[in-house]
């Protein structure tokens, strides 16, 4: 579990980072607040500075790896140290898949990354909401997700997802169990799909999880559910985000419609050398 002060050094150290390299890094705040004990964030300290730290993010077989090195402090090797360490608790923990995060426009994270052998696979857009005019919704629900909607939400994971079950129940497993703001999109009394909403401290709310089963797809489902959840959370005063895949021109033509805007782009790397 990470300290407050913890929490506090790793905020001041991006936000220095993100300034020197004018990039936007991916933490996963959500998740770092909520830490258990198990080992999975990495800090080097030097005369009382945090100047590098290392995170991993479990997503059911797969983890993510994301990290920063103090501008100043880079090339001494602090960085490869705290990666050796992790790739040894990913190695001994049995995940099936390794992604290395790192921002499309740092050439100094895909010099190591290239360094580690590690072997690009995709890009995600994140994106902003521009504030514009959105069309009254209706005939749609979006209510919060019950216990009861466990199998729902797996099976909305498993056909709209394409993800293995046994991932999509690992998922669910977590979000359920952490009661997080999960919504279930209701059309004539049938669930069809699903979205979560992540509230930051800084005032950005991040749309995550967003699908819709395959046989509603295509009926303008996704569109109006997006606006009502945008509506609701500009009313509140909060800047509207959310990710998606480059490659994916049909979820961005979706975004897109409803006022999102890409506005940093992440780069996913597959380690070691794995599809």
């Amino acid at each position: 579990m990470l300290t407050t002060q913890q929490l506090v050094d790793i905020e001041q150290l991006q936000k220095e980072c993100e300034s020197h390299d004018h990039v936007q890094l991916k933490l996963n705040w959500e998740m770092l607040r909520e830490r258990t004990a198990d080992p999975l964030d990495y800090l080097q300290y030097e005369q009382g500075e945090l100047v590098a730290f290392l995170g991993l993010y479990a997503f059911g077989s797969t983890v993510e790896v994301c990290g920063m090195v103090k501008p100043c402090e880079r090339r001494k090797g602090y960085f490869q140290r705290l990666f050796d360490r992790a790739m040894e608790h990913i190695k001994l923990s049995g995940y099936k898949k390794i992604l290395l995060n790192a921002p499309s426009g740092s050439d100094a994270a895909k010099s190591f990354l290239k360094k580690q052998g590690a072997k690009y696979a995709f890009s995600e857009h994140q994106m902003k909401w521009q504030e514009c005019h959105l069309e009254e919704t209706g005939g749609l629900v979006l209510r919060q997700a019950a216990i009861d909607d466990y199998e729902t939400s797996v099976q909305i994971s498993v056909q709209a997802f394409g993800m293995d079950e046994a991932d999509a129940r690992a998922m669910e497993n977590k979000t359920f169990a952490d009661h997080t703001d999960m919504r279930m999109i209701v059309v004539n009394e049938e669930t069809v799909g699903k979205l979560r909403v992540s509230r930051e401290e800084e005032g950005q709310a991040w749309i995550y999880g967003f699908a819709v089963l395959p046989a509603y797809q295509g009926k303008g489902i996704g569109r109006q559910a997006l606006r009502q959840v945008i509506k609701e959370l500009s009313a509140a005063g909060y800047s509207v985000h959310l990710e998606v895949e480059t490659k994916n021109e049909h979820a961005l033509g979706l975004y897109e419609s409803v006022g999102f805007k890409a506005v940093h782009t992440q780069d996913y790397y597959s380690y070691p050398g794995r599809e």
